[in-house]
């Protein structure tokens, strides 16, 4: 059985002593203090050691160079390497160093998360195929990060997975993300489908009003109530009478306006 570490690094690679400063104490207060969680980087390693007995179990010198070349490999899987990993443009993201010195980071703890049956080259096999899968472009703060390796990495050698707090800001922020990109999806969606109902609407009373104006009157109703009619009577009505188009045209119009009156006089008199 071979025992699984998990190593915690503090986020401090910013390149600025201000934020690397800031970034502690933000670990501090919400890790150490509420133990609610912290920007952390993290790495897996596991522990095997082979005793001198083993080496002297063997008295035949080629089966002893035999071990040493299994204990070389075992030291690189195993022994004081921990695997994790980053972005990089080509290739693949995972890369090892040694346990605890990864010098991009300030070590904080060790977790032991529990044991592996896994024989050495079982493990080779997990690194190739994460290896495949994890290319270091794909790295994504909050979707696919260290964490989430070392996450994927334990469930393959059948260890319990990290502790919540480790990765919990990544978690919020995805969800955060996700949550914000629903919302503009349904806003969206919302959008388009009340543009759409209110061309409905629209076509709906235009075509109201269309059939209303080619409808013909019923011999039944008034053309006080039309509301056509009531328009025309009203140009009609604050139209000025024609101007008279000569001076002749005002000559006659005078003339006939003189013995219209003198009828009237004529009337009377006979009265």
């Amino acid at each position: 059985m071979t025992e699984v570490l998990l190593h915690v690094y503090d986020v401090t690679n910013s390149g600025n002593d201000k934020t690397n400063g800031t970034i502690m104490q933000i670990n501090k207060i919400f890790k150490d203090g509420i133990g609610l969680g912290g920007i952390f980087h993290s790495a897996v390693q596991m522990t095997f050691t082979y005793t001198m007995s083993n080496a002297f179990a063997y008295t035949d010198l080629w089966h002893y160079y035999a071990l040493l070349a299994k204990c070389s490999l075992v030291q690189q899987v195993y022994g004081d390497e921990e695997w994790s990993f980053g972005y990089c443009e080509q290739g693949t993201g995972v890369f090892h160093c040694p346990s605890t010195k990864n010098p991009m980071y300030t070590f904080r703890e060790t977790i032991k998360l529990g044991k592996t049956s896994f024989s050495v080259s079982k493990v080779n096999q997990i690194l190739r195929e994460l290896s495949r899968e994890w290319p270091g472009h794909s790295y994504d703060l909050l979707a696919k990060n260290c964490n989430h390796f070392c996450d994927e990495f334990c469930e393959r050698l059948g260890v319990p997975k990290l502790p919540g707090w480790v990765n919990r800001f990544a978690h919020a922020g995805d969800t955060a993300v996700e949550i914000a990109e629903n919302t503009a999806y349904r806003f969206r969606q919302a959008k388009t489908e009340i543009v759409t109902a209110s061309k409905v609407a629209y076509r709906f009373l235009a075509g109201v009003a269309s059939n209303n104006s080619a409808a013909p009157d019923s011999p039944g109703n008034s053309d006080n109530g039309n509301p056509r009619f009531q328009g025309t009577w009203f140009k009609n009505f604050v139209s000025p009478a024609p101007k008279p188009s000569s001076s002749s045209d005002l000559e006659n119009q005078t003339q006939g306006q003189d013995a219209e009156a003198s009828l009237r006089s004529n009337s009377k008199h006979d009265i």
